[in-house]
């Protein structure tokens, strides 16, 4: 039988340690086809590339690791995995994974997240997809304790399919392999970002600001993402990318618009 087509992107970069140690356990399930950016994308969310131009580099062999083709793309997560899909590849692949991201991407995180959009893309192409963070980041982060995870849950997807319209999101925490207590499927957690901008000035005299800000767990569900992490297990929150509140439909349909 032919081995699964997968797709393997990130946002950290065509380099990023991460997005090795998830070519090298891939290559172990199928045949693996890679496009990542050519530099590090974290927090572009889902922006794509409108108003210049994309390029794209085939990888050297020495650096694919195992990879059928590894590219490198000039754009963004999201765009990588447009280019993959209609310029790259070959066929349609079977799964897209997107990572392993250096850090979480829990909770509210997940709205910046170029790890997500990128596995959010391939699913709005209708491809089975995941997006996999890791709790630390460190760019000599070890992913070596994640692996058998990693591994499991790409192949229940490949087996049992994932559903039209969902991404899973799957943070791993960062624990050796024998802490790590087991897989739990939750909702996101309800938090946010207390942002502040620390102000500078540089020798010219112009200011410039740095973003920075405190996490705020406004959730105490032992449902959630953030509670899974913190009691040591891997989180998989089904995302779906249909952001209507379906729920409050018919209530705003009650409000009196004839007014106006």
């Amino acid at each position: 039988m032919e081995k699964p087509l997968i797709l393997v992107t990130n946002d950290d970069g065509i380099t990023a340690p991460g997005l090795r140690a998830l070519i090298k356990y891939m290559k172990d399930i199928g045949d693996v086809v890679v496009v990542a950016p050519d530099s590090p994308q974290s927090g572009m969310g889902h922006a794509i590339t409108l108003d210049n131009t994309l390029y794209s580099k085939k990888m050297n062999v020495d650096i694919s690791g195992g990879a059928k083709a590894e590219y490198s793309c000039s754009g963004t997560p999201a765009d990588c995995v447009k280019l993959g899909l209609q310029e790259l590849l070959h066929r349609k692949p079977d799964i897209c994974v997107s990572g392993i991201n250096h850090g979480s991407n829990s909770s509210i995180n997940v709205i910046y997240s170029g790890t997500m959009s990128a596995a959010i893309e391939a699913g709005i192409e209708g491809i089975p997809a995941i997006g996999f963070s890791l709790c630390d980041y460190s760019w000599e982060a070890n992913f070596e304790h994640v692996e058998a995870f990693v591994k499991q849950i790409v192949r229940e997807a490949l087996e049992n399919g994932i559903p039209k319209g969902v991404v899973l999101n799957v943070n791993l925490p960062n624990l050796e392999a024998k802490a790590i207590k087991g897989i739990k499927v939750c909702r996101q957690a309800r938090a946010n970002w207390k942002e502040k901008f620390d102000k500078r000035t540089n020798p010219m005299g112009k200011n410039y600001y740095w973003l920075t800000g405190e996490f705020e767990l406004l959730d105490k569900g032992e449902d959630t993402d953030e509670w899974a992490l913190a009691n040591g297990y891997v989180s998989v929150v089904p995302t779906q990318f249909d952001l209507t509140a379906h729920h409050e439909i018919q209530n705003i349909n009650n409000w009196n618009f004839n007014e106006y």
